[in-house]
């Protein structure tokens, strides 16, 4: 199972090689139909390869003329980049995300306004799911916010 999936990560990352600005479309069920897959594998590569810890970001739409957006982020700001790598793990507390947030509007990298919505989409009652899972939700929400920061 693993040399398939090494094969799709490498098709995947030479089409993002050929692109100019490090975005790709691609549909899932093509990609399967051209490896003789199924589409599950297609969801494991780009769920295990291609996710915010390896400088990607997925935006996907489903239905017939469905597609998955594969974006190469590079992160141009430094401190960001300390951020992700280093102070959010697989989990954040709610204190230590509003802290992280607090930092950015501080260093004028995000608005009042950028802030609050990123604090309300944090926020317990937005994560309505049980509370053992709440921090680790609550990390990969915030490492895509900031992701979506840095690349623009």
């Amino acid at each position: 199972m693993s040399r398939i999936s090494n094969i799709i990560e490498e098709f995947i990352k030479n089409l993002l090689q050929q692109t100019n600005n490090g975005t790709l479309e691609i549909k899932r069920n093509e990609l399967a139909e051209y490896f003789n897959c199924a589409p599950s594998q297609i969801n494991y590569v780009l769920q295990t390869r291609f996710n915010t810890d390896n400088g990607y970001y997925i935006e996907s739409r489903r239905g017939g003329g469905g597609y998955i957006k594969i974006i190469r982020v590079n992160i141009n700001n430094k401190y960001i980049e300390n951020i992700i790598n280093n102070y959010i793990q697989d989990v954040i507390t709610k204190s230590r995300a509003l802290s992280i947030i607090d930092s950015l509007i501080e260093k004028d990298i995000i608005s009042s306004r950028e802030g609050i919505l990123m604090k309300t989409a944090l926020s317990d009652r937005a994560l309505n799911i049980a509370s053992q899972y709440k921090n680790q939700l609550r990390a990969r929400i915030l490492k895509d916010m900031l992701l979506v920061i840095s690349k623009n």
